[in-house]
């Protein structure tokens, strides 16, 4: 009995402990670790949340630019960091890819990394030049039998979002399409506009300038609703491709983090994006603000949702990433 009685002590102490510690959080600077160079959308949306995150925590949240390898190595930083809350990461969709195409990691996705807050979404444009004879997905489908596997669509690069997303359009649509990929979406715009490839399949911070001055014209929109930045362009799922994983942009630390911790660091980042000038900076950026926001533990759920999606599709598809 009295052993029991000391372990229940102790864990009640230590309880108490962390939620005094909770409370008395944060008592120095935060680091925010960007996996991607600086000017990127990642790195915008992350800067401006860190802003308001600063004047709600009392404290700095300094961002740390920590590029390669696709965003792995800052988010291997991240992983191994100590759980006390004082490194965070915003990063993007390509994390809960990497598991999928077979990413070497020093790091467990799943279980290394403990999700915060989800920040945007981020929505793929289906694309095609001003002067395609394709006004919709149906007649993409419709063009790409008929092209008999000679017809081709971009992506900014093999095994990312672009690129999956076009191996679910040919697995649910029934039709063979041959990748291109490129160096990321500025690379591809060339040859997207002058027909060189039949199709793209970019980012839409990236491309919906070009679709509103009329120098792309976009087919859909990837995710569960609509931009309202191009209302009339209508989803993937509207358009009778039933696939709404999409691209965002979210908050993760180390999983050793306490609970309370991520709470709190959720909370500062759900007040952040009711803000209606980071909501607005959003939009303009051609992202989707998270409507209604999400708690730490549905953020989690999604992102164990979203591993799973990609693989799917991986699976499915039979994709290669040679």
């Amino acid at each position: 009995m009295r052993t029991f009685a000391k372990c229940v002590l102790g864990f009640t102490l230590a309880m108490t402990a962390a939620a005094v510690s909770a409370q008395d959080y944060p008592t120095r600077p935060i680091k925010m670790v960007i996996p991607y160079g600086p000017g990127g959308g990642t790195d915008l949306v992350a800067r401006k949340v860190a802003e308001h995150m600063r004047a709600t925590l009392g404290q700095p949240v300094v961002v740390e630019n920590v590029a390669g390898a696709g965003g792995n190595i800052g988010a291997a930083q991240v992983a191994r960091a100590p759980g006390d809350g004082y490194t965070i990461m915003v990063t993007a969709a390509g994390l809960a890819i990497a598991p999928a195409v077979g990413t070497k990691l020093s790091f467990d996705v799943a279980r290394d990394l403990a999700p915060i807050a989800q920040l945007a979404t981020v929505p793929l444009l289906v694309l095609v030049r001003p002067d395609s004879p394709m006004n919709s997905i149906a007649d993409l489908l419709a063009q790409a039998k008929k092209q008999a596997g000679k017809f081709s669509f971009a992506s900014f690069g093999v095994g990312t979002p672009p690129h999956l997303v076009g191996e679910s359009m040919k697995l649910l649509g029934k039709i063979e399409m041959t990748h291109v990929p490129y160096k990321g979406s500025a690379a591809a715009m060339p040859d997207t506009l002058s027909g060189r490839v039949d199709v793209a399949i970019l980012d839409a911070v990236s491309t919906a300038p070009y679709v509103l001055d009329g120098r792309l014209k976009a087919l859909a929109i990837t995710g569960a609703r609509r931009s309202p930045a191009l209302p009339n362009v209508p989803t993937l799922s509207q358009s009778g491709i039933p696939f709404d994983t999409v691209g965002w942009y979210g908050m993760f630390g180390p999983a050793t983090m306490p609970a309370a911790l991520v709470e709190r660091l959720n909370a500062a980042a759900v007040k952040a994006l009711a803000d209606p000038e980071i909501s607005s900076f959003i939009v303009k950026g051609g992202s989707l603000p998270v409507d209604p926001p999400l708690t730490a533990a549905q953020w989690a759920t999604q992102f164990q949702a979203d591993i799973r999606s990609w693989q799917d599709v991986v699976t499915k598809s039979g994709a290669k990433f040679d």
